[in-house]
This record gives C-alpha cells, structure tokens and sequence, in this order.
C-alpha cells in the first residue's frame, strides 16, 4: 500500500541531510553487510535506508518505510517523485538469504527488487551498485531446485537480478562478495550467518562430518573488506564493471578451518572436540544425501547435515575465484588484498566474538562429556 505521508522520510527526528554531502540510498541496511556499510559510508554520505518493518535505530540514518518488491517501493507517486530528485546513489545490498522461506518469494524479493532499484536509479539519474554474490558461477541443476529448493532459487535469482543490472544500460557496477565473515579486527557481525553456525558447532565437536576434501578451498572474506572495497568504488565514481570481492587463491582450506576450530576449543577450556570427517563432493552425492532422504538418522542430525549439503551447493566451486580486492582500476583502488594469514586471524577472532556471546553455553560444555561420531558416518 502506498504511504499516507507525502514525504519519504520517516518522521522520527531523524538528522537532517547535510547540504556538501551526496545523498545515498542504501537497500538491506538492517542486514549483516548493511549494518557494516553504513559504518562505512555514514562520513561521506547522507543515508537514506529503505526498511519495511522493523525500525533500523541509528541515528546516523534517515529511515525510508516501504516495500522493496511492491510498485514505486509502496510510496505515494509524490513521495517517489520527491526520493527520485533527492537521491544521487543507489546501493542495492538487500536480498531474500533466508533459505527456508518459499522459493518463489525468494526469487520475487530478488528480481522484483532489484527492477524497482534499476527504476528509481534510472528516474534519479543516478549510478546503481548492485551486491550479487560470488556463488553465481555455481549454476543449480534441475536435481539442486529438487533436493535443495531455497539455495537454488537464491543463486538462479542473483544470476537473475545481474542480467537485470546489465540490460539496463545503467552507471554503476556488480560486486560479488563470498562468504561474508565477521569484522577482520573485532571479529563482530551484526547476524549470525551459517558460516558463524558452522565454526561454532565445529568448535563444540557437534560437526561429525562436512561436505568437501580437506584441500577443497572455501573462500570468505572479512566485512570491513567487502565494504572499503564497496566504498572505494562507489567514492571513485566507478560507472561500470563487476568486481569479485573474494580472497581467490588466499582462500583457506577446509581442515585448516577444522584445525584453527580445534585449537580454539582447546585455548578456551573445552575438550579437543572431534574433528569433522571431510568427505570428498563426489562422495556427498553417493553417499550423504541418500542418507539424508532416509530415514536412519535422528531429526537434529538430519537437518544438520542437510544444512551442510545445502551450503555445499552454494560455496562448492573447483578453482579459485578471480579477486579485484587490491586491484588498481584506472585512478581507484578497489579495497585491500587479502593474504592468507589475514583471513586466519580474522577467523580466529570471529571464533573470540562468537564466543564472548556465549558464557553460559561454553562453560555448560566444558564439562560436557565428548558425544563419539555416529557409526553411520564414520563408517
């Protein structure tokens, strides 16, 4: 429905907009990388924050009501004309990543959004920065929408809302960040991904097994770094391109993070948990996902390691991905490479601010006996 207010503006005494500064309209500000894009951009830009529900809170923003899918945002056309003459950029980072919900939805918050963000850039002559994700080279198979239906649609429908941004003839540019980890220095992240999930309960001894070779390669970048790099393009005045936000060759392998996981347990006090059984891609399909369609293991477990799987969908990918990060475009630089030995210490401080949450939780496990893996997976 569209807004009774003429004005966009949420009218909760907001700040006003600074006369020598640009005004940027910033989609997902309420999401893990929108709450570390606004810490990035505050400084040089007013920030418009389009939210349909719940209330951002930061008064370093002015609150824009809406609906992202539903015509012109849900605003009156006076409201709409009136954000289309404020705005000078538009930063689209707002998507459906909840894998659980309708795949329809999540195709429609992601196509149908992103055509309204490319409609109101176009009417605001204004450069549009669409965030995608690196995953899109990962193309879901017919048996992907079948056994995974959530991660599939996700990664047909950034693929999607990418040839959207193409075919608009618009300035602006695509990134492509991975797997986005929490802040490089503080370790903090404003929801907890799977990722966070998946490192804790490593840390716990509750991850007997994961999807993937010891040696497979899983690429994850701090958000300061997605953000400076984000930043440094749309300061730049960049107005084509797509960069890759990734770590590329630096990425880390998956028993390196089962070891780091294990030698954080032991700092902290808890039993050396056991580490995960990796299992080789072409082994899941054989053997872990008809596991998963039966019926032999309990529900937790089941759900556990379709979690797994799911995610195997998504971050799976045979070569290294190419990386702008560092790179030099013309008279900009695209945020800062990673090495190696960064993202292991920003791992290990993801597991000091996942732990710093949780007192009770490590305390109640450090007298907790170890659980041995279940015969059906070490088998």
């Amino acid at each position: 429905m569209p807004s009774p207010h003429p004005c966009p503006i949420d009218s909760r005494g907001p700040r006003p907009p600074a006369a020598d500064r640009p005004t940027l309209l910033l989609t997902g500000g309420s999401g893990v990388l929108g709450r570390a894009l606004i810490d990035e951009l505050s400084e040089d830009y007013d920030l418009v924050c389009l939210r349909r529900n719940r209330p951002l809170g930061d008064p370093r923003v002015r609150e824009l009501s809406g609906d992202l899918v539903a015509p012109r945002l849900g605003l009156s056309p006076l409201a709409w004309h009136e954000l289309a003459l404020e705005v000078d950029v538009v930063l689209h980072s707002a998507a459906a990543t909840n894998w659980r919900i309708p795949p329809e939805e999540i195709v429609r918050t992601n196509t149908v959004g992103t055509e309204n963000m490319i409609d109101l850039a176009a009417r605001a002559d204004a450069p549009l920065y669409l965030v995608s994700t690196a995953f899109v080279v990962n193309a879901p198979t017919e048996e992907d929408h079948r056994r995974f239906p959530g991660a599939a649609a996700y990664l047909a429908s950034k693929a999607t809302a990418e040839q959207l941004m193409r075919e608009s003839d618009l300035p602006g540019a695509i990134v492509r960040p991975s797997v986005v980890m929490g802040d490089s220095v503080t370790g903090r992240i404003a929801g907890e991904q799977g990722l966070t999930r998946t490192i804790g309960s490593m840390v716990l001894g509750q991850v007997p097994v994961l999807p993937g070779a010891p040696d497979a390669k899983v690429d994850m970048v701090p958000q300061d770094y997605v953000t400076r790099a984000i930043a440094d393009l749309i300061r730049g005045g960049v107005g084509s391109g797509e960069y890759w936000l990734t770590a590329g060759k630096e990425s880390i392998e998956l028993r390196e993070i089962a070891d780091v996981c294990g030698e954080f347990a032991v700092r902290n006090g808890l039993p050396e948990p056991h580490r995960p059984r990796l299992i080789p891609v072409e082994a899941v399909h054989r053997l872990l996902l008809p596991m998963l369609e039966g019926t032999a293991l309990p529900g937790k477990m089941r759900q556990r390691f379709q979690h797994y799987a799911e995610l195997l969908l998504c971050f799976q990918t045979e070569l290294p991905f190419d990386t702008s990060l560092g790179e030099s475009f013309g008279e900009f630089h695209c945020g800062t490479r990673l090495t190696h030995a960064d993202i292991r210490a920003a791992l290990v401080r993801n597991l000091e601010s996942w732990a710093e949450g949780r007192p009770g939780l490590l305390r109640k496990h450090r007298a907790r006996p170890v659980s041995p893996m279940p015969t059906e997976v070490a088998s």
